[in-house]
């Protein structure tokens, strides 16, 4: 749905983008991360046809935006991390407007924007001035205006920014929805956020694509470890010499105690190598319980600081 191919943009002899390129599938949900600076609203910008690559090339949908810039423009729904709103407008009015420089047919356009204030919740200040709502509720405005045309792709910059935890949780559950039927490409500096969000995720980093993957392929590539929390019921002491002793283990981590006479250990081992059935069989030749058995990954913030760590010291 969206392809970027060794995108550059330079500043004078600043180059803030550097051979970008990537795809994006139909109905995926892409994350892009980076810290401040690294180039993902430049990137993000070149994809919308705000501003022009100055080098290399962009297509949506098959089309290039160069080239036919008005028809990639009508799939583009593009949520800047600062919503273009007019305070003294009524979110109505608003959105009125919005339908009407997108060239909505009247006869769309009053059923689309019900349907829209529907779905990000903000039917209940549709008459209020702009100016007067909260952060919260000029974040659900910005998204509606994005979502005007209902276009195959969103590119959301930061859409969650300034929100507390409720308001995060909810358009954070929203664009999980929206993921069903659009193809969605999602920035945020809430590392859990695109973990919970995104199919997968890029990572730039001084204007460069530096790791992209599943958050799941990349947690073991660069831990190169298989890692268990396992929470057993006995003495301390027993239950750590029963799994250093099992076979394929190569580090065990004390967790401390969840639960009254249980102990939590996180086990280390080899990337390929399964060790859930022998550690079952030396808990049960020991005769303590097994409670809880679960795999742990690098969060996305360690995967994260991983990298832009290794690169900074590369540099």
């Amino acid at each position: 749905m969206i392809k970027v191919e060794d995108v550059t943009k330079r500043y004078g002899t600043h180059v803030a983008v550097n051979r970008v390129s990537f795809t994006v599938s139909r109905g995926e949900v892409l994350g892009f991360l980076g810290p401040n600076g690294a180039g993902k609203t430049t990137t993000m910008n070149i994809i919308t046809g705000y501003i022009s690559a100055t080098e290399g090339r962009v297509e949506v949908g098959g089309y290039d935006i160069l080239e036919e810039p008005l028809k990639v423009k009508k799939m583009i729904g593009y949520m800047p991390e600062s919503p273009p709103l007019y305070g003294d407008m009524t979110v109505r009015e608003y959105l009125d407007f919005v339908t009407k420089i997108k060239k909505i047919p009247p006869k769309d356009a009053k059923t689309g924007m019900e349907k829209i204030m529907d779905l990000v919740k903000i039917g209940d200040v549709q008459n209020r001035l702009i100016k007067n709502l909260s952060k919260g509720y000029r974040q659900r405005v910005g998204l509606a205006q994005a979502l005007v045309g209902n276009p195959p792709v969103l590119i959301l910059d930061e859409p969650t920014i300034g929100l507390d935890p409720k308001q995060i949780i909810e358009i954070r559950t929203l664009i999980k929805e929206l993921g069903r039927e659009h193809t969605i490409i999602l920035s945020s500096h809430i590392l859990p956020e695109v973990s919970a969000v995104c199919e997968r995720v890029i990572i730039i980093n001084k204007g460069e694509i530096v790791a992209g993957d599943t958050p799941e392929n990349l947690a073991h590539r660069l831990s190169g470890k298989n890692r268990l929390l396992v929470r057993v019921a006995g003495p301390e002491d027993r239950i750590r010499a029963a799994l250093a002793g099992v076979e394929g283990v190569k580090n065990l981590i004390e967790k401390g105690s969840a639960e009254p006479g249980t102990f939590d250990f996180l086990v280390e081992a080899e990337l390929k190598t399964d060790i859930r059935k022998p550690i079952f069989y030396a808990m049960s030749k020991e005769g303590y319980p097994i409670l809880m058995l679960k795999p742990v990954d690098l969060t996305l913030e360690e995967i994260f600081l991983q990298i832009i760590t290794e690169e900074r010291e590369v540099s």
